[in-house]
């Protein structure tokens, strides 16, 4: 069965930083593109950061470049989000998908494409 499990959503002041992780299972980690992606009230799920697995590559929306860095610990199949001087217009649902294969992980984004998707953390940043 394949999981995707995000966590380490929470309420920040602006300014903050939250690391948020997805842990992996049930599919072959290094064959797939890894994404988050966020969702606020009223808005489209829209592309945060993507990586591939098998490579290393990332890709960051330009809202967040600068402030969040996307990593991975594979033998863990797990990967993180950093975000640092979290904004207001941060707040928001974020999910981790997979899409395979890897080498997607540019077009996951920015199409906000998935074959998997977890079930999303909330992050909520306070002026």
């Amino acid at each position: 069965e394949v999981q995707l499990q995000a966590s380490g959503g929470g309420l920040v002041q602006a300014g903050g930083s939250l690391r948020l992780s997805c842990a992996a299972s049930g599919f072959t980690f290094d064959d797939y593109a890894i994404g988050w992606f966020r969702q606020a009230p009223g808005k489209e799920r829209e592309g945060v950061s993507c990586f591939s697995s098998s490579d290393g590559s990332t890709y960051y929306a330009d809202s967040v470049k600068g402030r969040f860095t996307i990593s991975s610990d594979n033998a863990k199949n797990t990967v993180f989000l950093q975000m640092n001087n979290l904004k207001p217009e941060d707040t928001a649902i974020y999910y981790c998908a997979a899409l395979r294969p890897s080498e997607t992980y540019y077009y996951m984004c920015v199409q906000t494409q998935g074959d998997y998707w977890g079930q999303g953390t909330l992050v909520t940043v306070s002026s």
